[in-house]
């Protein structure tokens, strides 16, 4: 006998308690997984130009106070501390260029 290949993988989907035997689809199955927010990780939310760097490593920082300054579409985007810490590391310098999602500042 021959296996059919093309029969669709049932998988357990447990919701409130309730289990059910479904498909899953392709598209569910390469989907990004949720990563909770890092509120010590400064992350561009555009690509831009770095501008000004109003901090230094090891700085203590209230939060919102203004790290850095991010040029985008020809507007200024003043980036701000999240949370109060310590500023453990800068990864770019006045004039970087810098793509969406990069990380620009860890702190503590």
């Amino acid at each position: 006998m021959e296996e059919n290949n093309d029969s669709p993988a049932y998988k357990t989907l447990i919701i409130d308690n309730v289990k059910y035997k479904t498909v899953l689809t392709k598209k569910f199955m390469a989907r990004k997984v949720y990563e909770p927010i890092d509120f010590n990780k400064v992350i561009s939310f555009i690509p831009g130009t770095i501008l000004k760097i109003h901090i230094k490593e090891g700085a203590k920082v209230k939060q919102g106070t203004k790290l850095l300054e991010l040029e985008a579409m020809k507007m200024v985007n003043n980036i701000v501390a999240p949370v109060d810490g310590v500023i453990t590391k800068i990864n770019v310098k006045s004039g970087d260029m810098v793509p969406k999602n990069f990380i620009l500042i860890e702190m503590n």
